[in-house]
């Protein structure tokens, strides 16, 4: 192998070695991006069959459910003391919102809210 063959080789290695780790960090949980609709943990996708999902939402909440963010198959449920998150997961209840933030399991620590 010849001398720029040998330092393709090691700048290859190097670029895939980095992009594993920065993955590795997003499994273990690092901060990650979500994009659904806002609901609560306790009816997730079926609301009350009389009750728009915003208004199901906000009751449930009020009553001591969580956030939750339903994307595709999953429903996530979101963990945030934070009053201007909560004001604008409120907001968006039964709408579509984008969330940053840490997951474990099930969960995402929320960092930000944002309106989609």
């Amino acid at each position: 192998m010849n001398r720029s063959s040998r330092r393709f080789v090691a700048i290859a290695a190097f670029i895939f070695s980095t992009v594993a780790l920065f993955n590795l960090h997003a499994l273990a949980g690092g901060k990650q991006t979500f994009t659904g609709e806002v609901g609560d943990a306790m009816c997730g996708r079926k609301h009350m069959e009389d009750e728009p999902a915003a208004e199901c939402t906000r009751a449930c909440v009020a009553h001591g459910s969580k956030f939750a963010l339903i994307v595709g198959d999953k429903i996530y449920t979101l963990d945030t003391t934070d009053k201007t998150a909560l004001a604008t997961l409120d907001k968006q209840a039964g709408k579509q919102a984008t969330v940053t933030g840490s997951l474990d399991g099930d969960t995402i620590t929320v960092s930000s809210v944002a309106a989609k």
